[in-house]
């Protein structure tokens, strides 16, 4: 496999070994540097690894007549190791291809996890996942989609890519039952916290607009 790209020059940071321990589908790299402190002088040598998983791209899909989400559920094994519930609430995501943009990432993710495609896309924010281990930075965008007819409960029904094994449970929510999930604390996955918390603040913008 390559070597992970090298990382961008920066006139405050010196890089004085680069070395990549780890090269499996996410390469682990060992960096040794210093940085510039905020006194103006230059900090004694620090290590860290560093986990490569690049660019994402996240989908809050929204209808803005029923005034409703739909998120999707799925087992995670880095919740279970946290010692949470494995069972996570998000909403569609992935990692772009090498150059794809984060719309065509969202347009395949969403067919890919929930069946549904959006019809139009905006932009929410870009977002560092775990700015202390890894460079996996996320854009999310919320998508204009029409909610599938569901049960009681809200299921639609399982999807996923059978190829990669996925076990995808997709679910309709009203709207402000999720923004209220949201802002009380129940989802243990932050991009659908964001992505949530945003809808929570434009949601009348976006069914005016969008309707």
């Amino acid at each position: 496999m390559p070597r992970p790209a090298p990382l961008p020059p920066h006139p405050d940071t010196e890089i004085e070994t680069d070395e990549t321990v780890w090269q499996g589908r996410f390469p682990l790299q060992r960096i040794r540097f210093r940085h510039r402190r905020f006194d103006g002088r230059m900090s004694g040598p620090r290590t860290w690894e560093l986990w490569r998983r690049g660019r994402a791209a996240a989908l809050l899909p929204y209808d803005p007549l029923a005034d409703a989400v739909v998120l999707i559920e799925q087992f995670r094994l880095p919740a279970l190791a946290a010692g949470i519930d494995p069972v996570l609430v998000e909403i569609p995501a992935g990692l772009c291809d090498p150059g794809e943009p984060p719309e065509a990432t969202l347009h395949r993710e969403a067919e890919e996890e929930m069946g549904l495609a959006p019809r139009r896309l905006l932009r929410v924010g870009d977002f560092l996942l775990t700015p202390g281990g890894s460079d996996e930075h996320v854009a999310i965008y919320a998508g204009e989609i029409t909610a599938p007819p569901a049960e009681e409960d809200g299921i639609i029904g399982v999807a996923g890519l059978a190829q990669e094994g996925e076990d995808i449970r997709v679910r309709v929510w009203p709207a402000v039952k999720a923004i209220d999930a949201a802002v009380a604390g129940h989802f243990a996955n932050s991009v659908t916290t964001i992505a949530l918390l945003w809808l929570g603040l434009r949601r009348e913008t976006l069914r005016r607009e969008w309707t």
